[in-house]
């Protein structure tokens, strides 16, 4: 290579390193963006979210599944294809005593209507801003007024695929503003205005729809950077593993969402407890102590886990020895049977129902020892004039029930 081909070749590589280093100086955070994710909002603690779609670049099979399950879809924000209930004009109207509910669709946002029956009401209009339930039992759907948020009185009832007065609410119109009483089991974070989580005013940019992977696994936001910048690190970093915890903080992870409504809040907001807490030193039940006769099917289902018999006799058994929260299980029949003949071998299983008739069931455990059954606080009204009727909602307290007769 003669002198005259480096000097060009020397003076290319400067007009590149050059040009490297200007377009730097101009966009400092070209070079950074991808070792500072952006931060979806910040915990009371500090920590950072940083949203489930940066977990997939490590996690890419779970992060597909969890898409599929209840959990994550419990909230999002409404669209078409979220929202179940019709907008066809024989299926869209919801009667009260006071007021009709017209549900529309206008340039693809969704709208319910509420016309006054009689003279002097005010009709009203408020949009359908977001859905919370996946769907399976029903859903419901909340609405922003600048930055309060308020839930809307009509819902959609899944076994009557029919717009329904939402549930508990007065046969008349009125309005239910969201606390994080409410939200806290629908979204994985809310930065409410007001510490205590008892107002409805919320910095609507914080919102982390769905219960998403930070939810359960705390906020992310170091365990990224540090691994983005150490790809070769096998050790996770800044994470609490979940499987080391004992077995009570393990189901604290749960138990925030499914023991009641934890009404008696202690310290901070219904949003402050993450995993590796101590749930109690948050808030209590108001059903503690109470005998699991009383406890209700609908949200209190870790009550009804440890009044069983498997619980007591398992040192450690949790929510998760049967729940994968990373996969939709709904109706997998089969999983579900293994997991109770893990503990349970045919060879020890002393089952009263003949063999004919538990043939006929498919050998199901769970249809009898975790029947499906009416819950006393969630219930519908199909019509203004109907009977109130229960939602049922699988049982948690595994035990022997009586075999139905036959009529």
């Amino acid at each position: 290579m003669n002198k005259e081909n480096i000097k060009i070749g020397a003076l290319f590589f400067l007009a590149a390193l050059l040009a490297v280093i200007v377009v730097r100086c101009k966009n400092p955070k070209v070079a950074s963006d991808y070792f500072t994710p952006e931060v979806l909002a910040t915990h009371f603690n500090g920590e950072q979210f940083v949203g489930s779609e940066t977990c997939k670049e490590c996690h890419s099979a779970i992060y597909e599944s969890h898409l599929k399950t209840a959990h994550f879809n419990t909230s999002a924000p409404a669209n078409a294809e979220r929202i179940k209930g019709s907008f066809k004009e024989d299926a869209n109207t919801v009667n009260l005593d006071d007021v009709r509910l017209v549900m529309e669709e206008n340039n693809r946002a969704f709208y319910e209507h509420t016309i006054p029956k009689w003279g002097g009401g005010k009709k009203s209009v408020q949009k359908m801003d977001i859905v919370i339930g996946s769907g399976v039992k029903g859903q419901s759907y909340l609405t922003w007024d600048l930055d309060r948020l308020y839930q809307l009185q009509v819902s959609y009832y899944t076994p009557t695929d029919s717009w329904i007065n939402s549930p508990n609410f007065p046969s008349r119109s009125t309005e239910r503003p969201i606390t994080d009483a409410c939200l806290k089991c629908h979204a994985t974070f809310a930065n409410n205005r007001e510490p205590s989580g008892n107002g409805n005013q919320y910095i609507k940019e914080n919102t982390i729809y769905g219960i998403d992977c930070e939810r359960c696994h705390r906020p992310a936001a170091k365990h990224v950077i540090y691994h983005r910048k150490n790809p070769g690190a096998t050790t996770a970093k800044f994470m609490i593993p979940i499987d080391t915890l004992s077995r009570q903080l393990r189901l604290d992870a749960c138990v925030q969402c499914h023991s009641g409504l934890r009404s008696q809040q202690l310290k901070g907001s219904p949003f402050s407890f993450v995993t590796g807490d101590r749930l109690d030193t948050y808030s209590k039940n108001y059903y503690s102590g109470r005998p699991d006769t009383e406890l209700d099917v609908h949200g209190n289902q870790y009550g009804l886990l440890t009044s069983s018999a498997c619980f007591e006799a398992s040192p450690k058994m949790d929510c998760t020895t049967c729940h994968s929260p990373h996969e939709n299980q709904r109706g997998n029949t089969t999983y579900f049977n293994q997991k109770c003949i893990s503990c349970h071998s045919s060879n020890t299983i002393e089952c009263s129902v003949d063999q004919l008739e538990s043939g006929s069931m498919g050998n199901n455990c769970i249809a009898c020892h975790m029947p499906v059954s009416p819950s006393k606080t969630m219930k519908v009204k199909l019509a203004t004039d109907s009977v109130e009727i229960p939602v049922y909602i699988r049982s948690h307290l595994i035990a022997t029930y009586p075999i139905p007769s036959k009529p």
